[in-house]
């Protein structure tokens, strides 16, 4: 290359990451803007006002599919699934998922990738005249303006709009009836384990959980249905068949017919709707994914076929490139740390069980955090059988626990002299390394847990994000 050319390739480099560079900072300006707004777990539990901006945008979340996905856990995943089969089989994709792990951004995919800087911030100035004036209206009636989560959920459904996607895969934020994400009508909604979550918002019995949750089944819809508890089948169906939506049940219409563990992942045989899927490699740990990939399955026969077979090789390249981060992912060796979003009791028992069965583990050392609103006592419960020592820490933000006042609750769990409390993350998990390794030279590891925020934020520190 002569000089020259060389110099005008360095000088474009150059240029596009200026530009690049002048993006992000305006992205993390937007972000930090829409911050100042409600947090999305305080919340007016009303779709009203995304409503009314939709309306005002001329209702884009209806210029696409939608499969929308519910539960108490599972849903990221199987929504990850849902969304990667889909884009087999030769369709643009959108996905909506929250929380993120790393960036914002990741909230808003299309074709399996968080939208860029560019983008994220063109939607948002696109469609905040609108979004005020709805502020506006609120104001006027005593209702507060759109909240953080609101805001996303209108960016997200206009960005799939601009894109366009053919097919948007929506995870709620919280419950279903009123959430802000059930301005969209899912022709396929899938279900997840309930379990008892956000009691405050939800209800105190795992029925009013599970009507809330069933309010995102639209009339004439398809509803994949995880295995639940008698009272929650018992709930959704109902309200399901009051709609003439379809119903698709695990354990009676479909199932895991078998499930073998691999390296790196494990090997599925998995009875759909239109037939047997054999030999299907999941590169993901844990029962709770092989359940996961199931529903993600049937929602797609569902959408795509109306229940008939999908082409089993496509079936199988799809599901070997899926990725879950943050859910049993491996994020170091030597020791091994593996971290997980368990955030509630349901969560960590599922966990629980797909560690023995993916890890061989002879002494196992936690890091466990969680949001001041969660069950400390119930998750630390669960863990307990499974943990040598737990090193008690917590996120960096308003919402996390203090660290010294879910200590009191480990110690009642764990007793003293394996209760270590360590406010700063990076020092926690340091010590949690070391105590790991502390009397066996070789199986040491070290778990990460009880919080999506504490998950992200030790996959940031350990070169994850």
């Amino acid at each position: 290359m002569s000089p020259a050319r060389d110099k005008a390739r360095r000088d474009a480099d150059r240029r596009a990451a200026e530009r690049a560079r002048a993006a992000r900072e305006e992205a993390d300006a937007v972000y930090r803007e829409i911050l100042r707004r409600t947090p999305e777990h305080e919340l007016d539990p009303s779709f009203r006002r995304v409503q009314e901006v939709c309306e005002l945008l001329g209702d884009p979340q209806r210029a696409y599919r939608v499969v929308h996905l519910t539960g108490t856990n599972g849903k990221t995943s199987t929504s990850r699934m849902v969304e990667r089969l889909l884009r087999e089989h030769g369709l643009r994709t959108g996905r909506f998922t929250s929380p993120h792990l790393t960036r914002v951004t990741e909230r808003i995919a299309v074709d399996g990738e968080p939208i860029d800087d560019e983008t994220f911030v063109a939607t948002y100035r696109d469609v905040l005249p609108y979004i005020e004036m709805v502020d506006a209206r609120s104001a006027e009636r005593g209702e507060p303006q759109l909240s953080f989560f609101e805001v996303f959920v209108v960016m997200a459904f206009a960005a799939f709009a601009d894109a366009p996607v053919d097919v948007a895969v929506v995870e709620v934020g919280m419950g279903g009836s009123w959430d802000a994400t059930n301005v969209a009508d899912g022709e396929v909604a899938v279900v997840t384990p309930v379990g008892m979550d956000h009691e405050r918002w939800l209800g105190d019995s795992l029925v009013e959980i599970a009507e809330v949750k069933a309010g995102i089944v639209k009339d004439g819809a398809t509803l994949v249905l995880a295995e639940q508890p008698e009272e929650v089948e018992a709930t959704v169906v109902a309200v399901a068949e009051e709609r003439g939506a379809r119903v698709v049940r695990e354990g009676v219409d479909i199932a895991v017919v078998d499930r073998q563990v691999a390296v790196g992942g494990q090997l599925l045989t998995l009875r759909g709707l239109g037939g047997v899927y054999a030999d299907v490699f999941l590169p993901l740990h844990g029962a709770f994914q092989a359940h996961n990939a199931l529903l993600a399955l049937v929602a797609t026969e569902a959408l795509l076929t109306g229940g008939a077979a999908l082409d089993g090789d496509v079936v199988g390249a799809a599901f070997a490139e899926v990725t879950s981060p943050g859910r049993l992912e491996v994020v170091r060796s030597s020791p091994t740390v593996v971290v997980d979003g368990a955030h509630n009791p349901a969560g960590a028992s599922a966990m629980v069980a797909s560690l023995d069965e993916s890890f061989a583990f002879q002494r196992l050392v936690g890091v466990v955090g969680v949001m001041a609103d969660k069950d400390p006592e119930g998750i630390l419960s669960v863990l307990e059988p499974e943990l040598a020592e737990v090193v008690v820490t917590q996120a960096s933000t308003p919402r996390a626990m203090p660290a010294d006042e879910l200590a009191e609750i480990a110690l009642d769990v764990f007793g003293e002299d394996r209760v270590h409390v360590v406010e700063r993350l990076d020092d926690a998990v340091a010590l949690a390394v070391e105590r790991a390794e502390s009397e066996v030279e070789r199986g040491a590891g070290v778990l990460v847990t009880g919080s999506i925020l504490l998950v992200a934020e030790a996959r940031i520190l350990l070169g994850r994000g």
